[in-house]
Formats: C-alpha cells, sequence, structure tokens
C-alpha cells in the first residue's frame, strides 16, 4: 500500500499550533512566509512518497550487511541517499550561513516526520546527521565550523553521537573511554562504542563522530567527560576526506526492527579526535545534541503511527467481512463499518495527530528558546516540553501499531501485509535515547522539581484558558473542554502529591515517574488538539475546507472522551500505588 506525507494536517499545525506569528518574526526567519514553508514541504513530500517510501519493505528484509570490513547497505539505500543529498533536504531547517534553507524548526520537525514515516531506517541517518550539526552550531568552535557544518548540512558527510558503552548503557558516568592529548593539540581517543546508529555506512563521503571520552586528569563520575570529534577520515589541506582514522566497526547488530539502519560496534584505537568546547563539559555539550535527538526520536513515533494508520485505514475500507451489527445489510460489509474497528482507528488517529499537534507546539517553543530577546519562559516550557513528546509520542507509537496489526485481523501477524515491519521498527523507540524512564526522570527530576512546579503549573493554566475559550464554541468543543478540565484537575492533583512526597520519600514519587509522564503527556496532546478545534471551528465559520476542519473537530473530541479519561487512571497509580510497586517483594 501506498504512502501519502500528510501535508494539509502538517500545515495546519504550523499555522495554528507552532506559535508561528512569534517564530516568523524572530530575525532568523524574517522573510520566510507559510508559503515557502508548504512549497518545501510538498516538494519533500512527494519525495518520500515515491523515492523512500518504496525502500521500507526491501530494507526490512535485506538489511544492512557487515562483511568484515565495512557495512554495505542496500543498494536502493544508497541510490535514494544520492538522490535526497543532490536534491538538498539535508539542508531544510539549518542556518544559511553554512548552506540551509533556513526554515523554522517546526518546517525541520515535518520534514523529519515525513522522511521517518517512509522509511524508519532510512530517516535514521539524517537524524542523527542533524543532531550533530546542532551541537557544533552551539558549542563548536570557529574553525570546526567552517570544516564541517557546511558538508553536515549538504548531506555529504553524515554525524553519529557516541556515549554508551559496553559496561555503562545509560549510565555515562562509567565510560571509561580515554583520550591523551597530543603535542600537535589533537587527541588520542582509545576505546569501544556500542550501539552506534549509522557508525559505519557507505551512504556519504564522510562520518563524523561525537565522542564522549575522559583526559588523563578528569574527575570521576560524568562531571569528567569531554566531547570530540572523531572523523571517520582526518581532513586534508583542502578540508576533503583523506587519510583513514583509526575507528573501525568490529560488528553490527541484528535487530527486531530498523534492519537497514546499522547499529555499529566502533573500535577507537588512538584514534585523533579534537576537543569540542572546554575539558569536562563534553556531557553538558552531547546533551544539546541528546535533546535534538529525544525530540527527533518523539518524532519518529508520530511517523510510525502514521504509516500505521494509513495502512489500517486502507485495509479497513477493502475488506470484507460479517455483516453490519445493526442488521442494515444481509450481506458481509467492509469491516470499516464496524463499530469496534472504527473505535481503533479512530484511537489510531487521535493518537498519532495528537502526538504531531504536541511536537509542533514544542518546535515553536524551542524557536522562540533559541532565536528569542527573553526566552527564560519558551524555554522552560521547551524543556518541559521535550520529554513528553519522546516518552509519550514513543509509547504511544507501539500502541498504535499494535492496533494496526489488530485491524489487519491474522493477516496482520503475516509478514508479506508489512504491519508487522511497523510494529517490530516503532518498539526501539521508547528505548533508544533515553527510555522512557529516563524521559519521566528528567521530566519530574529537572523540569518539575527543579523550580518547584513553576513550570508545570503554568503548563496547567495555559490549558485552563484553552478549555475556557472552548466552553464558548460548540457542543463538541465544550465537550473537549470537559475531558480537558477533569484531565487538568488530575494533574495538578497529582502534581501537588509529586511535588510533596519527592521530598520525603523520592523513592515512592519516582515509582510513579512514568504514569506521571504518560498523564502529562496525554494531557499536553489533548491540549493541543483543543487548539486545533478552536481553529477547526472558527475556519468552519469562515466557510472553509468543511470535511477536514470538521475531521479536526471529531478527532479532538474522541481523543478528550477516550484518551485523556485515562488521566483518572494514572493519577490512582501515581498517589496510591507506589507502596505496591516498592513492596513487591524483589528483595526476597
Amino acid at each position: 500500500m501506498t504512502f501519502q506525507a500528510p501535508v494539509r494536517d502538517i500545515m495546519f499545525n504550523i499555522e495554528h499550533l507552532s506559535a508561528w506569528q512569534e517564530v516568523s518574526d524572530l530575525p532568523a526567519y524574517q522573510g520566510i512566509d507559510q508559503a515557502d514553508v508548504q512549497a518545501a514541504l510538498e516538494g519533500f513530500g512527494r519525495f518520500c512518497d515515491e523515492v523512500i517510501a518504496p525502500l521500507a519493505a526491501e530494507g526490512d528484509e535485506t538489511g544492512s550487511h557487515f562483511d568484515g570490513q565495512r557495512v554495505v547497505m542496500p543498494a536502493a539505500h544508497v541510490e535514494a541517499f544520492r538522490q535526497y543529498q543532490e536534491m538538498g533536504w539535508q539542508t531544510l531547517a539549518h542556518p544559511g550561513e553554512f548552506g540551509g534553507m533556513g526554515l523554522p524548526r517546526a518546517a525541520g520537525a515535518a520534514a523529519t516526520e515525513m522522511l521517518n514515516a517512509a522509511d524508519l531506517s532510512f530517516g535514521l541517518c539524517p537524524l542523527l546527521t542533524d543532531g550533530a550539526i546542532e551541537a557544533l552550531l552551539l558549542n563548536g568552535s570557529d574553525s570546526q565550523k567552517d570544516q564541517y557544518l557546511e558538508q553536515l548540512i549538504s548531506g555529504n558527510w553524515s554525524g553519529t553521537m557516541n556515549l554508551t558503552e559496553p559496561q555503562a548503557g545509560s549510565d555515562l558516568g562509567r565510560v571509561r573511554s580515554k583520550a591523551e592529548p597530543q603535542a600537535d593539540g589533537t587527541y588520542a581517543v582509545s576505546g569501544t562504542k556500542i550501539f552506534i546508529t549509522y557508525g559505519e555506512h557507505d551512504l556519504t563521503e564522510n562520518i563524523i563522530h561525537l565522542v564522549l571520552a575522559r583526559t588523563p586528569d578528569a574527575p570521576a563520575g560524568p562531571k569528567g567527560l569531554s566531547l570530540f570529534i572523531v572523523p571517520r577520515y582526518l581532513l586534508d589541506a583542502d578540508g576533503n576526506p583523506g587519510q583513514r582514522n583509526a575507528v573501525n566497526c568490529v560488528s553490527i547488530e541484528h535487530k527486531l526492527g530498523v534492519r537497514a539502519s546499522p547499529t555499529a560496534v566502533l573500535e577507537y584505537d588512538g584514534a585523533t579526535g579534537f576537543m569540542v568546547g572546554e575539558e569536562n563539559r563534553g556531557l553538558e555539550y552531547m546533551f544539546v545534541m541528546m535533546r535534538a535527538a529525544r525530540f527527533a526520536v518523539g518524532l519518529q513515533g508520530v511517523a510510525v503511527a502514521e504509516r500505521a494508520y494509513q495502512h489500517a485505514v486502507a485495509y479497513a475500507r477493502e475488506r470484507v467481512q460479517s455483516r453490519p451489527v445493526d442488521g442494515s445489510s444481509k450481506d458481509a460489509a467492509t469491516i470499516i463499518q464496524h463499530p469496534d474497528v472504527r473505535r481503533m482507528l479512530m484511537k489510531m488517529r487521535a493518537l498519532t495527530e495528537g502526538g504531531r499537534a504536541l511536537a509542533m507546539a514544542t518546535a515553536g517553543f524551542l524557536d522562540i528558546a533559541h532565536h528569542g530577546t527573553d526566552a527564560r519562559e519558551a524555554t522552560a516550557m521547551a524543556e518541559f516540553l521535550v520529554p513528553l513528546v519522546k516518552g509519550f509520542c514513543t509509547e504511544r507509537a507501539v500502541e498504535t501499531a499494535s492496533l494496526g496489526v489488530q485491524v489487519h485481523g491474522g493477516m496482520g501477524f503475516i509478514e508479506e501485509t508489512g504491519v508487522a515491519q511497523f510494529y517490530r521498527d516503532a518498539r526501539i523507540l521508547p528505548i533508544y535515547e533515553g527510555t522512557t524512564a529516563i524521559q519521566a526522570n528528567d521530566l519530574l527530576g529537572r523540569q518539575v522539581m527543579r523550580d518547584g512546579g513553576e513550570t508545570a503549573r503554568r503548563f496547567a493554566g495555559m490549558i485552563a484558558d484553552t478549555a475556557a475559550e472552548l466552553r464558548k464554541g460548540s457542543a463538541a468543543a465544550q465537550g473537549i473542554a470537559d475531558g480537558l478540565d477533569a484531565a487538568r484537575l488530575a494533574f495538578e492533583d497529582s502534581l501537588a502529591w509529586m511535588l510533596e512526597t519527592a521530598r520525603q520519600n523520592p523513592n515512592a514519587a519516582f515509582a510513579g515517574s512514568v504514569p506521571f509522564l504518560m498523564l502529562t503527556g496525554n494531557l499536553a496532546a489533548g491540549w493541543q488538539l483543543g487548539r486545533s478545534a478552536l481553529a477547526a471551528e472558527a475556519k468552519l465559520q469562515q466557510g472553509e475546507d468543511a470535511g477536514f476542519m470538521t475531521q479536526k473537530i471529531a478527532t479532538a473530541l474522541f481523543f478528550a472522551q477516550h484518551i485523556l479519561a485515562e488521566c483518572s487512571t494514572e493519577k490512582t497509580r501515581i498517589v496510591s500505588g507506589s507502596a505496591s510497586v516498592l513492596d513487591a517483594g524483589f528483595d526476597i
């Protein structure tokens, strides 16, 4: 079945949810209008539909291969990446100073979603490159920017993030890789890094690894880590790839999903590295790349959910099985006429569009935080929302992909239909770039407790304002307001309990951290869909695109009645469930 990039819904979100007016007034984006963004995304959407989407099934079947010396990508991926690079798609949301198109972050988010919906394996390489670009833009020296950024932004080179080691996992304080200073100002980097996405491949001329390692006198723990640029090929006097650096792939993983994306084990044997920024501030710098990657992984969740939904609804319109329960026909009907199939499809659509709406709103806050003059509140809100985009959207992607299998029935369990791949691919998303528990610990520990709940209460106040506006609208809008208000009260009660309990009994509070993230993510996505409904009602009154606008309102109402209703259950898990977690008897 074909894939069609959801450009219409994306542009609606950019116009109404991404703080477009404020973002487009920023000096960084003056002169860019929505017509520019729409033209770029429509062109990129066609490229994803026609060139990238057909790669997914082939890449899943053949995968990437390590021949003992190098990683060999599927031939179709190599050709598609050549076209991707030549057409300049990597440049969309990067600054013009280094060859980018300079579009706002919401446009970049849209491109990330469309590319990864077309083929998650393919999309991972540009995703990591985007993160490397952001890290160097904010923390690289002028000479490092001049050497690397134009080539990364053009897509000629790709980037990676090298954190994890066999003994460390997500506990980066245990990283052991060493960086010995050399007389010429470089460093000799040695150690083993695992789970390095696109750590070795044959798509680009060079691979720029960003590597965490310790200098000889560094303090123990995370405060002793420094960040290094370690190119696969060292640059010659003209800035072109030259001598091979002492970093080698020793194997790639055999995985449940995203099989065309090579996940490498890399061995650094005195490889030449160049320090980024100041010594012992590597983890601080890497968090820039990690935050970008976490936001992008949340977009991957939206992407897989969109692909699974399109597949499921197309199948449900064609598959004939069983007579309608209302007796309206004596003949078997297409399954989309059966109430529970409609429920599943609506849940898939609501979770997908809710995740997209949340991500687009977050992109607006990120742009204002980065480019605005008085950005304290935008920065706090962006940092509050990013773990929700990552944690909520990826967990819901797994659920949505699973529902897609269920819509297909027994055929969903058969690889030939393609829906099993979405389920397998989605399963990595709540794990990498920080598990859901890590996102929940970030939300509770850094974003909520750090400012005593100030940002969280401001978040709740903004939702209350949206609900009040909805109460002035149609019966559907008032139903959405009912769901938002009930969910907001569950959030406020949970927040108060968390703030009080965390001081006295941190284990009890953090036992509910993932339910708190899911409650907050549900509420945040429902809030943005409520804002969508307000915009859609206004458009309806103006006589614009009645079918699309009616569907937007219906989706928001479904979310309010079926998904926001889960917030009260999450509250019970948070405020009443910690004892049953902590007293479960595993220490016996």
